[in-house]
């Protein structure tokens, strides 16, 4: 390490110590740290801060997201739009500088990162995109795709379970362009890491599949220089590489707890400052330093233009690849799709998780760049496109993905996936296992990436499986996760639109599906795209309005026959999306569910919650706020009251008052 590479290095230390001591908040301990390790990966990456989203960019991902100062500091000196003004205000209101990395709020940020592990399995994601699109896009001469992914971890990704998901996945498909380094600085919030992680960490990822390299000093930016080529000299296997650090390494908190998430205090900023030699004001950036970092600027933008004009060369030898790459990279509807009849027909009674099915395997013939699979119930999901190869070592340019027994990091590779660009996520498993993955399904919806969650198994109509598999509580927990899409359709045409409406809204959307056959309605249309729409509807003023989502469509439809031999007036909403309908316009949500119309029942089997805004204080709700039980679903749906005699009963009730 030469001088100028140690003084740049003390630069990004005290950025991170200087901006954490002004917001009064942060975490200096591990940027501190990991600062040399951080410079000697940022040095190698492939990067141009003049265009964030160059297509032959490595990725990098904090995973250890608590010490965003290391990568907001690294981003303003390469010259990213990361200014002085945005160092000096971090955490604050409106700032680019978030207490956690942002994607989509600071520029160069490829991922949000902060809840423990996930940035592990976002990698593995963007990994194995990498993996695909190259073997779909290279040709001889022409390495279009071809990239590294990085990532720095902590002892904390390590225990977080998330990351053995991602790893024994990563592991097993060979992903040999992934490159995580971990920090072992051996301290979390409570003490000393001993206490409660005490494994060999190297023996755990070589049992995994991996390369694993180890640096004794995270000092040693030239050994960790080295370690890094010989990571990328492994084409078949991850690599982990474990540098040894001292958190909030040269100053009076180096090795201990204190310095993880607390500022480090202006009198250990001044020992720090003693300590690197440092004599220079608050928040600067030596002139020395500066001229450095632009010519690695400067590097980085001559490597992105030798990259352009390859491209645009292969463009011209192979234009028909060239307008797939513009394609798969386009967020616009496909051409035909909607418009596709067998959308719109279904020539008997099916479960809407088939209909689901029959919709991914048609979506796939017009998007080529689907790219997912399930939990290990592709059969009971319906998620295989049929036809098609599984992603693995030795076939890399396929649609299906065995993610295993791995929800939680099938769920946030899908998210890596989406980042990394070209490609469109799916993935599978039953609705009560979304709780194994509602934290990254939580950061599809901060980063607002359309990720499509199929989820089967519904509702107690799984029936003899019991309460352990019936979800209850789960789709109103689904519902109220911001930025979301929860769809629940009654049929094939309603599945069809919620998956048309997904493709549109360009947000995560979670579809929930039926294992038990259900009837194929005539009066069901594209209008689901809406949310929720009139699917019955009487003359005049209706005397009640039934609503419902799902396999419980079936039952307002019956209850408003038998209300209306009863002489009631009866309009029957579908209620498929209830986010989307609260987006539709006042008048729409008016016309649907007029206000003088205050009768009102809603039926669904699953938790009353989310039903109370729409059937208001006079409505009644239809639901189970309790667990199911283990019986034919038949059974179940008798004796938890969803019966048409019982719709018809309480609609009665309503009306009769």
């Amino acid at each position: 390490m030469n001088k100028i590479e140690q003084k740049a290095i003390t630069t990004i230390r005290m950025l991170a110590a200087e901006a954490v001591e002004k917001a009064k908040s942060g975490h200096p301990g591990l940027p501190i740290g990991a600062a040399p390790m951080a410079f000697a990966l940022w040095k190698q990456m492939k990067h141009n801060p003049g265009n964030i989203n160059w297509a032959g960019r490595d990725r990098f991902v904090l995973s250890a997201g608590h010490a965003s100062m290391l990568q907001y500091a690294l981003l303003h000196l390469w010259g990213y739009d990361v200014t002085m003004d945005d160092i000096k205000n971090f955490r604050q209101w409106d700032s680019k500088t978030p207490g956690h990395p942002e994607y989509g709020i600071t520029p160069g940020v490829e991922t949000t990162s902060g809840p423990l592990g996930q940035g592990i399995a976002i990698a593995v994601g963007m990994a194995a995109a990498e993996a695909r699109l190259a073997e779909h896009f290279n040709r001889p001469g022409f390495p279009v795709v071809d990239n590294y992914t990085y990532a720095i971890c902590g002892d904390g990704c390590l225990q977080e379970g998330v990351s053995a998901e991602a790893a024994s996945f990563a592991g097993t498909m060979k992903l040999g362009k992934l490159i995580v380094l971990y920090d072992r600085n051996h301290i979390t919030i409570e003490g000393r890491i001993e206490s409660t992680f005490d494994e060999d960490v190297g023996k755990r990822f070589e049992a995994y599949g991996w390369q694993v390299l180890e640096v004794a000093s995270g000092e040693d930016i030239d050994a960790i220089s080295y370690a890094i080529a010989e990571a990328k000299s492994e084409k078949n296997k991850p690599t982990l590489i474990i540098v040894t650090t001292d958190i909030a390494y040269g100053t009076p908190k180096q090795g201990k707890a204190s310095a993880h998430g607390e500022p480090l205090g202006k009198e250990n900023i001044t020992a720090m400052r003693e300590f690197y030699k440092w004599d220079y004001p608050e928040f600067t950036v030596p002139d020395d330093v500066r001229e450095y970092f632009d010519t690695l600027k400067t590097n980085c933008e001559k490597e992105e233009a030798t990259y352009s004009s390859m491209f645009k060369k292969y463009c011209e030898k192979y234009p028909e690849l060239g307008a797939e790459w513009e394609a798969w990279h386009s967020n616009e509807m496909p051409e035909g799709l909607e418009n596709d009849q067998r959308l719109w027909t279904a020539d008997k009674d099916i479960a809407t998780r088939e209909a689901s099915g029959r919709v991914l395997n048609i979506m796939s013939e017009y998007m080529p760049q689907l790219f997912g699979g399930s939990a290990d119930l592709a059969p009971s999901n319906k998620s295989e496109i049929k036809g098609k190869p599984y992603f693995s070592h030795d076939c890399r340019d396929a649609v299906n993905i065995h993610y295993g027994i791995r929800e939680f990091a099938m769920a946030a590779i899908c998210n890596g996936i989406m980042l990394y660009g070209g490609l469109r996520a799916f993935c599978a498993t039953f609705l009560v296992f979304s709780d194994y993955l509602k934290p990254a399904l939580r950061l599809s919806a901060l980063m607002r990436l359309p990720v499509i969650y199929v989820f089967t198994h519904d509702s107690i109509g799984v029936g003899e499986d019991g309460p352990t598999h019936q979800p209850i509580e789960h789709l109103t927990a689904l519902r109220c996760v911001p930025d979301t899409l929860v769809f629940r359709p009654a049929d094939m045409k309603e599945t069809s639109a919620c998956y048309l409406a997904a493709l549109e809204n360009g947000l995560p959307s979670a579809m929930v599906l039926s294992r038990q056959n259900l009837p194929q309605f005539a009066e069901t249309s594209i209008e689901a795209k809406k949310g929720g729409y009139v699917l019955r509807d009487c003359d005049g003023t209706p005397d009640i309005i039934l609503m419902g989502s799902g396999s419980e469509v079936k039952l307002i439809m019956g209850a408003a026959a038998e209300l209306e031999k009863a002489g009631k007036k009866v309009r029957v909403v579908s209620m498929p999306c209830t986010n989307l309908f609260d987006k539709q316009s006042i008048e729409y949500q008016k016309s649907v569910l007029p206000e003088n119309v205050r009768a009102r029942v809603a039926v669904e089997a699953a938790s009353t919650h989310s039903w109370y805004k729409y059937v208001g204080l006079d409505g009644k709700v239809i639901g189970i706020d309790h667990f199911g039980a283990s019986a034919p679903a038949n059974i179940l749906f008798e004796k938890f009251g969803f019966t048409v005699d019982n719709v018809v009963s309480t609609a009665l009730e309503l009306v009769n008052k």
